[in-house]
């Protein structure tokens, strides 16, 4: 009489080639994905900086002076944004400045800034690297900020 000793299931050999793969692919999805994450966290930043553009303009345009937030009825943080500021440069040169928070934000962007500016009062602004009293205020890595503002 014959026996059949038909295989089931996996070997060990196999199962630690699948583990291997799946290691590898994390190797390399891992920091893309943090990568990632922290580019999602910078935008927090650009968004709040750059819905102040507008209002900032229009104060400065109307006052001859640079606005506060308090001015411009903004909010000074957001989840990942720790502080807002609008500092000055010299008379028409200014900039709306977000500090990242240093907890619960990626390490790369951990207590970070990013910074839009203008020099002629409001009508035209400069972000992150782009130029301008910007890059002087922006000091989160060039691989985290928006194609527009590196």
């Amino acid at each position: 009489m014959k026996i059949n000793h038909a295989q089931k299931g996996f070997t060990l050999i196999e199962l630690m080639i699948v583990v291997a793969i799946i290691g590898i692919l994390a190797a390399v999805a891992i920091p893309a994905y943090q990568d990632y994450i922290a580019r999602s966290q910078v935008t927090e930043a650009v968004n709040l900086t750059a819905g102040l553009k507008a209002p900032a303009a229009e104060f400065f345009q109307s006052t001859g002076s640079v606005p506060s937030l308090a001015d411009l009825g903004a909010t000074d943080s957001g989840r990942y944004v720790a502080s807002m500021t609008i500092g000055t440069a010299s008379t028409n040169t200014w900039y709306i400045q977000a500090t990242m928070k240093t907890s619960d934000v990626n390490t790369n962007i951990s207590g970070g800034t990013f910074a839009i500016s203008t020099t002629d009062g409001g009508s035209s602004w400069e972000c992150g690297e782009s130029g301008g009293e910007a890059a002087n205020q922006t000091d989160i890595g060039v691989a985290y900020l928006p194609s527009s503002c590196k």
